[in-house]
């Protein structure tokens, strides 16, 4: 509690700091940091923008909406923003709350009587504001497979019901651990406060007022709307595009954690009017404001933090995330989608932010660009590129590879006989992830889930291990079968092979018991 106290002590004062000196960056030494990037990670499109002083002064695209497609990336075009969508649902539920429909502390079971979590004190005790700041003690990442992989058939029904099944990992309140799940519930109390489904609530909350006319969420038609960025993964070297949307993208559950869509254009005019209140008057009072930036649960501060900013505090407010970079206030926040990656990042003392949009696979890529751009105003001194930025990772990551820190060679690769796993053939069920088959067909042994038809794939042995070869997810995504028995009943565990696993890949949440035989 101290260390709350302590962060809400003192980003009061950092709100009412004084505007800082405006520093004009010339536009020139912004473009080549973007084509630095492009050309070290081989993006295959971004749309970059930049705002000083309040006002737009750099938009900068390239690349294509899908690589050897021939249209190109501009302004305009839609990208996955990924999980820069929590702002979004934590800004609507804070016009609700301006609007009196609906307070920070209410009990979430107000408006959603069926909300359970695993434990019945926390759920008694679960508020509207700790669906936003990731304190529920549930472990990193919990239940993201009912999110993901897309597209699959759990629904907004199936989320809450399965908050009851997942067992927590800390206590309530206690500790930050990155969660969606419970911003999709956020989404369901909003809609329920407001008697309007949550898409709707962000096109008249959020896009309608604030003129951000490309911007889609819920259910859409890409045929209609056009210029659409295309994820990319890598192959052998090359970026290679994902396929196109169908005619119609449906409303699916995961829209309020990380579905929205939005242009370059729309995202520099979000980050106007969170900068200037001046921008649309009377949208959000100061008191939401100020709730939206405040520091409710504090964050771990990284070595790489305290080395390349000087970071002093860390922590979360509603859908943002609050540090201090070379002594000066940024509020900030990524998002991170398969082969599409999305970062925005403001310093409100300045009324300055950068927003980058980029359509393939780009964690270090969005790091080493971010850092680069933002240190021409915090430590214009250093005079540090995106290479720099990039080499210092690169080291980082050689070192922990040195030290063991990488995903096995799995030797001796063979596919798995229905005879050596006779006992283990069958049905599986998990309490929140619903059935799987473990199933002979063809001479081969096959893993299937009966609500997320892309995790699929054969069931493969190395040495005395069985392990799963998916078909669409790829290699960083295997996991090891594991089987045992708990009490009377037979119980399957999925282990992840890769140590640097997407943490949306919570297989370390699921415990299956065999339920019947294959059909």
């Amino acid at each position: 509690m101290m260390r709350l106290k302590l962060l809400l002590a003192m980003v009061p004062a950092l709100l009412a700091a004084p505007a800082m000196a405006s520093t004009q960056v010339d536009p020139a030494r912004m473009s080549p940091l973007v084509d630095q990037a492009v050309q070290h990670y081989r993006l295959p499109g971004i749309a970059v923008g930049v705002i000083e002083d309040g006002r737009i002064v750099q938009r900068i695209t390239r690349g294509e909406l899908a690589v050897g497609e021939g249209a190109a990336v501009d302004s305009d075009s839609l990208f996955m923003i990924a999980s820069n969508s929590k702002a979004m649902t934590a800004a609507v539920i804070a016009r609700l709350v301006q609007a009196g429909k609906l307070r920070w502390d209410d009990p979430v079971t107000k408006y959603l009587p069926q909300f359970r979590m695993h434990d019945a004190w926390v759920t008694r005790n679960m508020q509207v504001r700790d669906l936003l700041i990731h304190n529920s003690g549930l472990g990193l990442g919990a239940g993201d497979l009912m999110l993901w992989p897309e597209p699959n058939h759990f629904d907004r029904d199936d989320i809450i019901a399965g908050l009851a099944h997942l067992k927590p990992a800390g206590s309530f309140r206690s500790d930050y651990a990155y969660d969606n799940l419970l911003y999709v519930v956020a989404g369901e109390v909003a809609a329920a406060a407001a008697g309007k489904p949550y898409a709707q609530l962000v096109r008249e909350e959020i896009f309608q007022p604030l003129g951000m006319q490309r911007c889609q969420v819920g259910q859409w038609s890409p045929t209609t709307v056009g210029n659409i960025a295309r994820p990319h993964h890598r192959e052998q070297g090359r970026n290679v595009a994902s396929a196109a949307d169908p005619a119609r993208v449906d409303d699916f559950p995961s829209m309020a954690a990380g579905g929205i869509r939005c242009s370059l254009d729309d995202m520099l005019r979000w980050m106007q009017v969170l900068l200037d209140p001046a921008q649309a008057p009377g949208w959000l009072d100061d008191i939401q404001r100020r709730a939206l930036w405040t520091a409710h649960m504090p964050m771990p501060i990284s070595q790489r933090q305290r080395e390349w900013d000087n970071t002093h505090f860390s922590a979360y407010g509603y859908g943002w995330r609050l540090s201090d970079m070379d002594g000066q206030w940024r509020v900030a926040h990524t998002g991170t989608l398969s082969g599409m990656y999305s970062s925005l990042a403001l310093l409100p003392d300045r009324k300055t932010g950068v927003v980058m949009l980029i359509n393939g696979e780009a964690e270090d890529a969005r790091t080493a660009l971010m850092q680069a751009m933002l240190k021409h105003y915090t430590a214009p001194q250093a005079g540090h590129d995106v290479l720099h930025y990039a080499r210092l990772m690169e080291q980082a990551q050689a070192q922990r590879r040195a030290q063991g820190h990488v995903r096995p060679l799995l030797s001796d690769q063979q596919p798995a006989r229905a005879g050596e796993l006779m006992a283990q053939l069958g049905t599986w069920r998990d309490p929140w992830f619903g059935e799987v088959t473990l199933c002979a067909h063809e001479g081969k042994v096959l893993f299937a889930s009966a609500k997320s038809p892309r995790m699929r794939g054969q069931v493969m042995r190395s040495g005395q291990q069985w392990f799963v070869q998916w078909q669409e997810l790829g290699e960083d995504a295997e996991a090891w079968l594991e089987f045992s028995s708990a009490g009377k009943h037979p119980v399957m565990h999925l282990r992840a092979i890769d140590p640097d696993i997407d943490f949306s890949y919570d297989y370390q949440d699921l415990e299956f018991q065999r339920v019947g035989d294959c059909g």
